[in-house]
């Protein structure tokens, strides 16, 4: 394959992921919202299997990473942000606007850390919430909210809520990004199958799985770091960024933050 085209190929599904975070942006702006969400999942697919086909093709390049930090700051900041504002918070003056604007820029926070971190993180963790991990929380409380309307009655909560993940972005907590850790080296097919049946719940029932799925990650990730925190002193300063397979065609076939940088 020519290698110009080679490395034409990683960064437009790059581009495509960009791409779906401006649709979620539009149709967040025309109270669309069940398709914005959409939206910025199918991104975070985009944004998982972009880094991993550049360093399967060999061409990790220094524009691919920065292409690839931009496009995630369009649809796991700056999209999920919009999204929860026009669905929740237009309506609460600038305390609406101050809290969505809070995420997004964590989310800037958290993959300029990424950058800068490149080649010094414990690649068995994330170093705080990976933005597309906090931008599956929020679109995933989004898709909750329409299947269980209920919720319109604590309208606090809302703003709590998208505060809560943009705060677990530019922590140092340990999250795991479950590709070297003993146990899923141990039990590669008993994980492939706990995967595989994630999967299948969200296709099946994305309104509520979406959400399920990612605070059983955070709680259980925060609830084991507490409970073990002495041994986690070795591992929270050098935890991956974006869990964003995050992996960005970074130089060196270093990994970018993906779904969650």
């Amino acid at each position: 394959m020519d290698k110009k085209l080679a490395y034409v190929i990683p960064n437009f599904f790059t581009t495509l992921n960009m791409a779906c975070g401006f649709m979620a942006i539009i149709l967040a702006f025309k109270g669309t919202f069940y398709l914005a969400c959409i939206f910025v999942m199918v991104g975070a697919i985009f944004d998982l299997v972009d880094g991993r086909i550049a360093r399967w093709m060999g061409v990790q390049s220094s524009f691919g990473e920065q292409l690839d930090s931009l496009s995630d700051l369009i649809t796991f900041a700056l999209a999920p942000s919009l999204i929860f504002y026009q669905k929740f918070l237009i309506d609460s003056g600038r305390f609406g606007m101050i809290a969505s604007f809070i995420y997004l820029a964590a989310g800037a926070f958290r993959l300029a850390r990424f950058n800068a971190n490149v080649g010094k993180v414990n690649p068995n963790f994330f170093q705080g919430l990976p933005s597309p991990s906090a931008a599956l929380a929020v679109v995933g409380f989004v898709l909750f909210q329409i299947e269980m309307p209920f919720l319109n009655e604590y309208p606090k909560f809302f703003a709590v809520y998208i505060i809560l993940y943009a705060v677990l972005m530019i922590s140092t907590f340990p999250f795991p990004a479950f590709k070297q850790t003993s146990w899923v080296v141990k039990n590669r097919q008993k994980f492939l199958a706990i995967c595989l049946m994630t999967l299948l719940s969200i296709l099946i029932y994305e309104e509520i799985m979406v959400f399920v799925v990612i605070n059983v990650y955070v709680i259980g990730s925060l609830v084991y770091f507490f409970l073990h925190k002495r041994k986690s002193n070795n591992l929270d300063i050098l935890p991956d960024e974006d869990h964003e397979d995050h992996d960005a065609h970074g130089v060196n076939g270093t990994h970018h933050e993906r779904a969650e940088k």
